[in-house]
């Protein structure tokens, strides 16, 4: 029998790979059909997509289609109700990340029963990065989509629950307990909590930014930098970042001008140097943007210079924005103390203001934003929730490296 789900998209663009991995973890029979190996199936999505390539397009046996979907949303649309096994555990972490995943592995080697609650699937930002070469022990660099598969294969092998496609709507303090609401309306309580919900990609706010969303700027560029090859684009943001993200970009793209708003990029000495001489890079320094223009897709952009005040129009193919992140903290900010910039504040044990919560990875305000801190602040936080766990429960002993 046909199966009633199709997904239309690419071996390359992680959000497929998420809607894949999610529908078969759900056990929901799907068709895959690759736009690489099948062109002809290209005039369809430009035809429900307002003239893009958007990918993944996922057509339903009801004629229904969904584009680009949270895991939530698919889970909502096949008639899915996760819910964890318990209402009550030692340990709840919030966000499946490298340190929530790493926490939670500590945690339940220690024989605490902990819950993981994701809005997504595992991972987080690194679960959706083309290739991470900094994490040590992989020398020729690893996928992040495998990485986080690997971390959550290890947490599940302890005994940790991973509660996928269930955005946390509220947080509330019982004293006794800490209580969880998702966004089903289920709640789920524990002794402890670690808030580890990581960060996206921040917004420039100029005029036309939101309306060409998806239709000529984009924040990823694995996703969406294979649709314009031998096209000029823009990278805006002179960090690691971008950088980073505009090299590779250069894969595909006949050319690529990356602008900064600061005199000089910020970006490594290392990124720096591989950008010295690049055939196919221009920087731009003292370069913000003003405004995004065009009619359903992007047409051009206004750069202006930050000393003069001169604009220009520039007609890139396409606009990649990295410029930054901003925490996942929404659910979170009427119960713990943020900074003024939104990332949640902890003290030296990497408690928050709220006795038994913890916060650890990109949320946490004065993280480092990479793989590897991560994994340690999550291990870290995990030792500290133990510390914190003695004192109610009384200590279970410690399993170390066994």
């Amino acid at each position: 029998m046909k199966p009633e789900i199709t997904i239309y998209g690419a071996s390359w663009c992680p959000y497929c790979v998420r809607a894949k991995k999610f529908l078969a973890e759900m056990r929901t029979p799907f068709e895959w059909i690759d736009i690489d190996d099948n062109p002809h199936v290209l005039p369809f999505l430009e035809k429900v997509n307002n003239g893009n390539h958007t990918i993944p397009t996922i057509v339903f046996g009801d004629d229904t289609i969904m584009v680009a979907p949270t895991n939530a949303e698919l889970a909502t649309k096949i008639g899915l109700k996760p819910k964890a096994k318990r209402e009550f555990y030692d340990l709840i972490v919030i966000g499946s990340g490298p340190a929530g995943l790493s926490a939670a592995i500590y945690a339940a080697r220690e024989g605490y029963e902990t819950l993981v609650i994701d809005a997504a699937g595992v991972g987080g930002q690194a679960g959706i990065t083309d290739r991470i070469d900094n994490y040590p022990g992989f020398p020729q660099g690893v996928g992040g989509a495998e990485l986080a598969e690997e971390m959550a294969k290890q947490a599940r092998r302890f005994g940790v629950e991973i509660l996928q496609a269930q955005p946390v709507n509220s947080l509330s303090d019982m004293q006794i307990c800490k209580v969880v609401k998702t966004a089903s309306g289920a709640e789920y309580s524990a002794e402890a909590l670690l808030l580890a919900t990581g960060s996206k990609y921040r917004k420039l706010d100029v005029p036309g930014e939101d309306d060409l969303i998806g239709k000529g700027v984009h924040f990823c560029a694995t996703c969406d930098g294979p649709f314009y090859k031998d096209r000029e684009l823009l990278v805006v943001g002179g960090g690691n970042s971008g950088v980073e993200e505009g090299l590779y970009l250069t894969k595909f793209a006949s050319k690529v001008t990356i602008v900064e708003f600061d005199a000089k990029l910020r970006a490594s000495r290392v990124l720096q140097e591989q950008l010295d001489n690049h055939p196919k890079v221009e920087v731009r320094l003292g370069t913000t943007v003003k405004e995004f223009n065009g009619n359903g897709k992007l047409s051009s952009v206004t750069l202006q210079d930050v000393a003069t005040g001169d604009t220009e129009v520039i007609t890139p193919g396409g606009v990649f924005i990295f410029i930054g992140l901003t925490p996942n903290t929404g659910f979170a900010k009427d119960f713990v103390d943020l900074d003024q910039w939104g990332f949640i504040e902890t003290g030296k044990t990497m408690e928050t203001s709220v006795a038994g919560v913890y916060a650890a990875g990109d949320v946490r305000a004065g993280s480092t934003k990479q793989v590897a801190a991560a994994v340690g602040e999550g291990a870290t936080a995990a030792l500290m929730v133990r510390g914190f766990l003695e004192t109610t429960q009384g200590s279970r002993g410690y399993k170390g490296d066994e």
